[in-house]
């Protein structure tokens, strides 16, 4: 079966990618030119059916609103919304008019979002009122749809769409995703207009061959994130495959499966830590036809739980926001070991690398990828440093299996895996390094059984400062207000000093070796 986003080149698949490339054309205009009826996007909140006609329509009046406001080829457009209709059409708007779109995370709290903003040079941000109000007073312009355009979006296309005007190529830049790094400010994947291609023969493997009749599909995961945008939406909709907007205000095993049967949701991406919570509930989800999870190993149990619950086998899947999608399972096509998380998806060249004789080695891809970064805002010796020759590193190790698999061994750098958040600990102690009372503070992941890992903080006082579990309090809400409510820590240890280097750096090593030592 040939895979969306290849081509057969006659000695083999290849990426399929045109002189001439936009993903406002992909996700959007084709279809509203061909089917302008086809639904789109189900708003589960307002109930409102988004046809692609009436998707162009509103990211058209988008793109005339951000022109009038000097939008040009090449600016930074901020998109600071949750799951709703209006999040897909700004990211199409920017494209339309070859801007840069950067997802945004509504839970980032102030320092988080103002080091992003500024870092991209942000021009404007596309977000709703309350979103307004925080952009604003940070000394950004805010665009709301709901407010600030002139009319309500037609229900049918205009007479002259602006039918993805800017002329782009697949390595125009167009995307750029932050994601948090072990040391300072967050870094920016800037992607060309390939990475929707390179995402769509992962998706479609991991949700057994995504498109087929009746398809519909959603995640819980937020579509600031890329395992939401380019994982779920952007695919759908590539796709023709209805999305469902729908953020739970907080995840519950009856809601999720509320929702699905409502809906008629029958395919979902479902974080490990969503999983957990449906397994430890009992909650069985029938009517599914595929279930995709991905950002940690699931293992054997679940996935044999899986199969219990949903009557099929969940497909996990693998990558990370510089070159994403690089590694799925598919059990309509192919059997995966107990322990992998899949085979290298077809156009990805991924291999274990200066392997040892134990066959651990670094997880890679090799440079030609579609869904690689064009490199890191900005930041030319951290894209540098990011490969070794031709191979991109994940900062993964694994061992390849004799099948063609990838088991998973762990990471390789600082990065805590919570509730499928990759938090960065460096930007957590930044936030808890502005607390009046603290002096030093040191983050590091503690595994956990129901979020993978916890957030843990080893903090120092300053003199004349009392340990408590009030300033601990303190601490927790200083995080959630400056850095964001999904990274604060929930422990908080008061230590007298931290283990550093000759160089003045954290030994984070040292404080992970201290919590397991707790455990023993």
């Amino acid at each position: 079966m040939t895979l969306p986003g290849l081509r057969d080149a006659g000695d083999g698949l290849c990426w399929d990618l045109p002189a001439r490339l936009n993903m406002a054309w992909e996700v959007c205009d084709r279809w509203a030119d061909a089917e302008p009826e086809r639904l789109a996007i189900l708003d589960a909140t307002s109930g409102d059916r988004i046809t692609y006609g009436r998707l162009q329509s509103m990211a058209d009046t988008l793109a005339a609103a951000m022109g009038a406001q000097g939008v040009a080829p090449g600016d930074r457009i901020g998109v600071l919304r949750t799951q709703h209709p209006w999040t897909a059409a700004a990211h199409v708007a920017a494209w339309k008019l070859g801007a840069i779109s950067i997802p945004l995370f509504v839970l980032f709290g102030e320092d988080a979002l103002q080091v992003r903003l500024q870092d991209a040079g942000a021009k404007l941000v596309v977000t709703d009122r309350v979103g307004a109000e925080r952009v604003t007073a940070l000394g950004f312009a805010a665009l709301v749809p709901e407010r600030d355009l002139d009319r309500a979006p037609a229900p049918a296309p205009p007479a002259a769409s602006l039918r993805a005007t800017a002329d782009t190529t697949p390595d125009t830049p167009a995307v750029l995703i932050y994601t948090s790094g072990t040391t300072g400010a967050p870094k920016g994947a800037l992607h060309g207009h390939r990475i929707l291609r390179g995402h769509l023969p992962g998706v479609a493997l991991s949700h057994d061959h995504l498109g087929q009749p009746g398809d519909v599909i959603w995640t819980p995961a937020d579509w600031a994130w890329i395992g939401g945008l380019f994982d779920v939406l952007m695919p759908g909709l590539a796709l023709g495959v209805p999305v469902i907007a729908a953020r739970l205000p907080k995840f519950t095993p009856d809601a999720a499966a509320d929702l699905i049967a409502q809906h008629q949701i029958r395919n979902v991406f479902f974080p490990p830590t969503a999983l957990r919570a449906l397994k430890a509930a009992g909650q069985t989800v029938p009517g599914l036809r595929s279930v995709a999870s991905g950002g940690e190993p699931l293992g054997a149990e679940m996935l044999d739980w899986g199969r219990a619950a949903f009557g099929l086998t969940i497909n996990e899947f693998y990558g990370q926001t510089e070159c994403n999608m690089i590694v799925s399972a598919c059990g309509a096509q192919f059997d995966t070991p107990p322990g992998a998380m899949g085979r290298p998806v077809p156009g990805h060249h991924v291999q274990v690398i200066d392997a040892g004789a134990d066959g651990e080695g670094d997880i890679a891809v090799k440079r030609g990828s579609a869904s690689m970064m064009l490199g890191y805002w900005n930041r030319a010796q951290a894209t540098a440093e990011k490969y070794r020759g031709d191979w991109m590193l994940t900062g993964d190790r694994g061992v390849a299996l004799p099948c063609g698999a990838i088991r998973f061994k762990g990471r390789d750098d600082d990065v805590i895996t919570s509730a499928g958040y990759r938090i960065g600990p460096a930007e957590v102690e930044d936030a808890l390094i502005t607390h009046p009372a603290v002096a030093a503070a040191g983050v590091v992941g503690q595994p956990d059984p129901d979020r993978t890992e916890i957030v843990v903080a080893f903090v120092v006082l300053k003199d004349r400062e009392a340990a408590s579990d009030a300033l601990a309090a303190d601490l927790q809400a200083h995080v959630k207000a400056r850095a964001g409510a999904h990274e604060y820590p929930r422990r908080v240890e008061f230590v007298a000093d931290l283990p550093m280097t000759v160089t003045g750096k954290i030994r984070r090593r040292d404080l992970r070796t201290r919590l397991m030592e707790e455990h023993l």
